[in-house]
Order: C-alpha cells, then sequence, then structure tokens
C-alpha cells in the first residue's frame, strides 16, 4: 500500500464505505489529470455512494489511491486533512525548531563564556594551566618551564651518551602559541565539554630554529657515531698479522629530530635514539683472503736476476716492500717501488752506472756548457711487478732487465737559461797568508760551474762543503766569540765578502748574511759578511728570469767572483759613512793561553742602502745597518 505525499493526512476508509451496496452505486471514480510534469495525482478514497469526486490539483505525480470507488476524491495538501479540518503537524515542527535555535544560543553563549580561559585540569609538560587566561597560562608554562629548558638534554645511542643544550640547538618554548591552541573562540562540542567536565595533557609547541637544530642533530651524527673497524693486514717483526673487522653504528637522524622535538620537557630523559649498523668496508673475507697472501709472502726468499747478477731478497727484506692498504674500499698489495729497487741493488755490486747530467765548464774564461753521460737504472714499477709476482706464488725466481736512464739536465735545456756575459763581479785583496789563501783558492774551485736557476738560492756553506782537511781545507786564522784563532777554512769569510757583493751588485735577493764582530780594512765597510758552519750562512736567491753560473779564482794578489747570466738588473748603493767612531784600546792578557795581538781597526756604525732598477723602474729597494766592536790590540803580561 502506497504512502500519502509528506505534509498530508491520510485517514483509512470506514468498513461501510466498502459495503456491497456502495461499491453498487457505480464504478471507481477515475484518477485525477497529471501535473505538468509528474505523475498523477492520488485518487480520492469512496464517498458514501454519490458520483466520483472531481480531480484533485496538480500536484506531481503519486501513486494511485487505495481504492478506485466512487466518492469525494480528496486532492487536499498542507494543513488540510480529509475530513476538511485543521493540521497541527506545523505548529510542533515550528516550536521544534525554537526550541533548537534556543538551545544553539545557549551552547554558542556557554562556548563564548569560557573562549579566554583555559579547559580546567588542563596541564601542558606537567605545568597546570587549568582555568587560567591565556595571559596567565602563557606566564606560568614560561616560568614554571624555563628553569628545566636550561637542564642539558641527555642522550644515549647503543653505548654512547651526548647532550644537548636546548637554547644553543635552536630549542625554546612558544608559550603564546601553546596557549592559542588551549583558548579562544570554538564551537567544538570537545572543547566545551573540556571546559565545563575538565581537560587533560596538552601539546607543547615549540620555537625552533631549524638551522640551529639540524646542525645539533649533525653533531650528534658524529659524536654518537660509532666507526666500524675495517680489516687489516701488516707485517709487525717480520710476521704476518691481522685485525678482524668489527661493525659500527650511526643514529637515525630523521628519528632523533623527531624524538627530541616530541619528548623535550614532556618526558624525562635520557632519550634513547634509534641507531642503525655500519658496515666495514673491509669484510671479513677480504681480511683472510689478504693474510692470506701475506703469509705467501714471507713464506721463502726470492731470487732476482738482473744484469748477470742474482741478488737474494730473504722474508725480512720482503716485509719492508710490501703493506696492505685500503683503496677505494678493497685490500690492495702495494709494493714500494723505490724500496724494491734499492733492495735489488742493495744486493749487487756496481749494478747501475749513474748518468752525468750536462753541466757548465769554464773553457777559455767562459762558461760552456758540456754534454752529460747516459746512466743504466732498473725500472721501478717493473722491478716491483716483478717481485710481487714471484713473491705470492710458488716459483721464488725472477728478472729484472736494466734500462737507459737519461740525464735530468740536458745541452738544451741549459743553453736555454739564458748564461752568456758577466752580470756582476767583485774582488778583495788577499793577505800575506799562504795557507789562508790555499782555502781561499779551494773554496774558489768548488763554488765555480755552481748553476743558480731562476727563483733558486744559493748557499755558500752548501756550494764549499765540507769544509775538512780531507776535502783539501787547512787550519788558519778565524774570529771566534770575538777571538782570534785558527780553525779549518780560515779565511773562508773573505769567500763569504766577496762573493755577497757580487749577489749583491747583480740584485740579487739577498736572503742571510752576517757581517763580522771587527771590521778589517780589506773589506768595505758594512758591507761584507762572514760564516760558521752551523750558524752562519751566506745566502741571495736568482730572482731573474735567467740562470746564473758562479766562478770564482785568485789573481794579481785578489780574491775574484764573477756571475755570468743575461743583465737584467741595474743596482745603486750608498751608505751613511762611519759613525759613532770607539777607538781601539790595548787589552792586558795575563793568561797562561794568552797570544798577542797588533791590533786592528777602531769600532764604528754604518747604514746601507741599495736600489735595485728593472730598466728606468725602482724594482726594489733594502737598507741594514751594523756596528763593528774596535778591534783592540792584545799585550801578554
Amino acid at each position: 500500500m502506497s504512502r500519502p505525499l509528506a505534509g498530508t493526512r491520510w485517514s483509512p476508509v470506514r468498513p461501510e464505505a466498502t459495503s456491497p451496496a456502495a461499491s453498487a452505486q457505480g464504478p471507481a471514480a477515475p484518477t485525477g489529470p497529471g501535473g505538468t510534469n509528474g505523475p498523477n495525482g492520488p485518487v480520492g478514497p469512496n464517498g458514501p455512494g454519490g458520483p466520483a469526486g472531481p480531480t484533485g490539483p496538480h500536484v506531481p505525480n503519486g501513486p494511485a489511491g487505495p481504492y478506485g470507488s466512487g466518492g469525494s476524491g480528496e486532492g487536499e495538501f498542507f494543513g488540510l486533512a480529509g475530513d476538511g479540518a485543521p493540521r497541527r503537524g506545523p505548529k510542533v515542527a515550528l516550536l521544534s525548531v525554537l526550541a533548537v535555535v534556543v538551545l544553539f544560543g545557549i551552547y554558542v553563549l556557554a562556548a563564548w563564556g569560557v573562549s579566554d580561559t583555559t579547559p580546567r585540569d588542563t596541564t601542558v609538560a606537567g605545568v597546570d594551566v587549568g582555568g587560567m587566561t591565556r595571559a596567565e597560562a602563557a606566564s606560568a608554562i614560561t616560568e614554571e618551564l624555563a628553569p628545566r629548558a636550561k637542564e642539558p638534554i641527555d642522550l644515549t645511542a647503543g653505548k654512547g651518551k651526548a647532550q644537548l643544550s636546548a637554547e644553543p640547538s635552536g630549542l625554546s618554548i612558544d608559550a603564546d602559541a601553546t596557549v592559542a591552541e588551549l583558548t579562544g573562540f570554538s564551537l567544538s562540542p570537545t572543547n566545551v565539554w573540556a571546559h565545563m567536565f575538565g581537560g587533560s595533557e596538552e601539546e607543547l609547541i615549540l620555537d625552533i630554529n631549524q638551522e640551529k637544530f639540524d646542525s645539533a642533530v649533525s653533531g650528534l651524527e658524529d659524536s654518537l657515531a660509532v666507526e666500524p673497524v675495517d680489516g687489516t693486514v701488516a707485517f709487525v717483526d717480520g710476521q704476518a698479522v691481522k685485525t678482524d673487522p668489527k661493525r659500527g653504528s650511526r643514529i637515525v637522524a630523521s628519528e632523533t629530530a623527531r624524538i627530541i622535538q616530541e619528548r623535550w620537557l614532556r618526558q624525562p630523559g635520557p632519550f634513547d635514539l634509534p641507531v642503525e649498523p655500519v658496515k666495514p668496508a673491509i669484510t671479513q673475507e677480504e681480511t683472510n683472503d689478504g693474510y692470506a697472501v701475506a703469509q705467501k709472502i714471507i713464506s721463502a726468499p726470492v731470487t732476482v736476476s738482473v744484469g748477470g747478477q742474482e741478488p737474494v731478497l730473504t722474508p725480512e727484506v720482503l716485509t719492508g716492500l710490501f703493506r696492505f692498504e685500503n683503496k677505494d674500499d678493497e685490500l690492495v698489495t702495494i709494493v714500494d717501488q723505490d724500496a724494491t729497487v734499492e733492495a735489488v741493488v742493495a744486493g749487487t755490486t756496481d749494478l747501475l752506472q749513474l748518468p752525468d747530467d750536462a753541466h757548465f765548464e769554464f773553457i777559455g774564461g767562459k762558461p760552456t756548457v758540456v754534454e752529460g753521460k747516459t746512466g743504466t737504472t732498473l725500472d721501478p714499477a717493473e722491478a716491483a711487478k716483478a717481485v710481487r709476482i714471484a713473491a705470492t706464488s710458488d716459483d721464488r725466481e725472477t728478472s729484472v732487465e736494466l734500462v737507459e736512464q737519461d740525464p735530468k739536465e740536458t745541452v738544451e735545456s741549459l743553453e736555454a737559461l739564458g748564461v752568456k756575459e758577466v752580470v756582476s763581479e767583485f774582488h778583495t785583496p788577499l793577505t800575506n797568508e799562504e795557507v789562508r789563501t790555499n782555502n781561499l783558492r779551494r773554496g774558489a774551485e768548488m763554488i765555480t760551474g755552481d748553476l743558480i736557476k731562476p727563483g733558486e738560492t744559493f748557499s755558500l756553506l752548501d756550494a764549499l762543503a765540507p769544509i775538512t782537511l780531507e776535502n783539501g781545507y787547512f787550519d788558519a786564522g778565524v774570529v771566534e766569540d770575538g777571538k782570534h784563532v785558527d780553525a779549518v777554512g780560515g779565511g773562508l769569510s773573505q769567500m763569504a765578502t766577496t762573493t755577497f757583493n757580487a749577489g749583491f751588485f747583480a740584485g740579487y735577493e739577498d736572503v742571510e748574511h752576517h757581517a763580522h764582530s771587527f771590521w778589517f780594512e780589506r773589506y768595505p765597510p758594512g758591507r761584507e759578511a762572514t760564516i760558521y758552519v752551523g750558524a752562519k750562512d751566506m745566502k741571495f736567491t736568482n730572482d731573474t728570469p735567467y740562470g746564473a753560473v758562479m766562478q770564482s779564482y785568485v789573481s794579481g794578489g785578489e780574491l775574484w767572483v764573477r756571475i755570468w747570466s743575461t743583465k737584467h738588473y741595474r743596482v745603486e748603493e750608498s751608505n751613511s759613512g762611519k759613525q759613532n767612531v770607539v777607538p781601539k784600546s790595548t787589552v792586558h792578557d795575563s793568561s797562561a793561553d794568552c797570544k798577542p795581538y797588533p791590533g786592528g781597526e777602531d769600532g764604528f756604525s754604518i747604514s746601507i742602502h741599495r736600489k735595485v732598477y728593472l730598466g728606468d723602474e725602482l724594482a726594489k729597494e733594502n737598507s741594514f745597518n751594523h756596528t763593528y766592536n774596535p778591534d783592540n790590540p792584545v799585550v801578554c803580561d
């Protein structure tokens, strides 16, 4: 049976309306015409035996009426019942709506009334803020959490421990944002319920400086990391040894950041951070394989056939040639190439012939390039390869070929240095001491032919070395601790003075020089130098684009030093003259080892100034000062 349309009232047909007599009055009334956009309206129930009722008004099509018999077809709409009585439903609905509106208004007023306070019995990170205003709650959170916020944050990761300080790590409390989440107007039933019946523990909002915080977490990754231990293989005291690998660990950075942010000030520490294992690069299998190779290397000697000789490399020697290293996460066997060549050569006699570099010799008084000679050597890579194969196999014999070794300096390379003319020379008078002069002759031989390439520094002590009797030097007078005594190489300070002045007027960079404590008339005042093995040297640097070749000789009662190169600088020198002169005075000595001395020159001070020009432009200038002591005569009492 179909239900009537909403908003209409329907009454069932009375029993007498369905009697046969009534039905015989005529056929059922036809259905009313359908609405414009809907099906036919309902058929009215049976009337009391009269003609069919009129059709109802246009309404949306509905189901057919319960009966098709004649009667007044009811087409009533809202508010009318079948008997024409007014309906009470709309009044009830209106009252219901009004009641809902009133209740909702009360609910809104209640929500508004508690909007400026937090729900009662509410806590944040253990701080009671229930029923407080926004300002009160924010103040309570700030004041009560401030001491705890200053405490270090204890962290653990496996066996590792660490601490963070909140402020340097970018962590701070955002009390205002926290309270804002707990206050303010809201129609949420949960919020209203919490205000009426009590809240709970609420979330603490943090103010995080992300850059500082990320940096702090990154620092934890390093400090709490347990680095894996790679497997290693080595030789110790002639034996093969190994170190087994061990796993390491690292904290999980993303989880670490989350745990710190979620638990700080909410939970007691320490906070246990998750870690993940880190595998060693060199595994146990690789370590075992390398250890087997090491044992094979020292299992027996290796014999090398070379140049008709057969040096033997003992296991003790082999342990010094081989080592095991981690290369690109692989344990590899390394052979020291140079050490291998040395070990092979050490087991032979006169195996190699060293090459002779092209060099400068003075022919006809001029520097001339003399061609060098090819030598013999071993190819380090080939020698190491041969020894490696033999040492790691059962066949412990191998062979290596001699190869030619070219000189480092060639005729072409030396001729390109531009050594073509005398760019500076200086000479100083000799004394009448023949032994002293012999030392100067030997010194002149030692420095002649020395090449100073562009940018290189000339050291007089290196050029003269070794200053020994075996190298052709003699005992002669020197000044030591302010006293005149004899020593090997006495007089070589004249070589220092003469060479210093040659470099000075060539315009070269003054690196080191030391004046005498007394002045000798044979030297230019202030512009002279001395040397002392292990303490005082004379050095200058060739700061020109050309090579420089030294030449020295004794001639005409003087010591000469020349520098051959290409003219580059022009030098101007000036001095202050002797100042603050201190006259010499006789010294009386009553000691047993006293040696009388006739005395030398008065003491004085002097300043030297040099200007160095490149073309017409001043390239550099330098000055130096020196004060001489009076060279007093000594009388032995």
